[in-house]
């Protein structure tokens, strides 16, 4: 007996009752521009440059130890003055203080969840990858590194902001403080500094050149200059910051 079977019936194709799935930039858009990947990156970029600008300018201020006691203590109240009397003592140290505080939480909600996002894009590891730049030291730095840094923040601001445990005490001035915190007999604490210090250097290092390569400013000629920018850049605040605890701890401040 012969079956008798319709053209293209065997070949038609079968109808799906799932809806359509909307394309990649429907769905980035539905999240808003924060949940993409562009605009984590974006926050990133504007939380680090934040941060950087207020690192030259903390580094610059610190600087000011090496005119003596007097500079020092008059720099540390005009902090406290700026804007005044036009708005209350500490306005503005402390609105600075808060967006400093926002940019870094942002800043590492912008890393986790990109890390996050690129670990479930790639779920199982590649049996043979190429090295580069984003592996090795540079991923553990900005990894393990921002966690000793996020330590080294929290007691920075317990030892030199509030003083709850440096030696000269809440009501020592900032010189005082800051003389008495690196002192011979509390190299531990210098030893910290100087580790944690080395660890900020590389994780701006790595910072500026991965935000030039996303922006594409990295490539072709601009690829040298850019890396020895960010290099000279972290190098020179690394080294600005070490000056001041390093001086005091060998007895070249006093």
């Amino acid at each position: 007996m012969t079956a008798t079977i319709e053209r293209g019936a065997a070949t038609a194709p079968v109808a799906s009752h799932e809806p359509p799935r909307p394309p990649t930039a429907a769905r980035n858009h539905k999240g808003g521009f924060f949940r993409s990947s562009n605009g984590k990156k974006a926050v990133m970029a504007v939380t680090g440059a934040v941060m950087v600008l207020y690192l030259i300018a903390h580094m610059a201020g610190n600087l000011k130890i090496f005119f003596g006691a007097a500079d020092f203590n008059e720099y540390a109240a005009f902090l406290r003055e700026i804007g005044h009397p036009l708005v209350p003592h500490r306005t503005v140290l402390t609105l600075v203080e808060v967006v400093l505080s926002v940019s870094v939480v942002l800043h590492m909600w912008s890393a986790v969840s990109l890390a996050r996002r690129a670990a479930r894009a790639r779920p199982v590891k590649y049996a043979a990858r190429p090295k580069s730049q984003a592996s090795g030291y540079a991923v553990k730095t900005m990894r393990y590194g921002g966690v000793i840094i996020l330590l080294f923040i929290i007691w920075h601001l317990l030892d030199l902001t509030f003083a709850a445990v440096n030696p000269a005490g809440p009501n020592g001035e900032p010189y005082q403080r800051m003389v008495e915190g690196f002192a011979p007999g509390r190299w531990p604490v210098t030893l910290f500094y100087v580790v944690a210090l080395l660890l900020v250097g590389l994780h701006l290092r790595h910072g500026l050149w991965s935000a030039f390569q996303t922006l594409g400013l990295a490539g072709g000629r601009r690829e040298r200059p850019v890396k020895l920018a960010a290099a000279g850049l972290s190098a020179l605040l690394v080294l600005g910051f070490l000056s001041v605890p390093l001086s005091i701890t060998i007895g070249l401040v006093k």
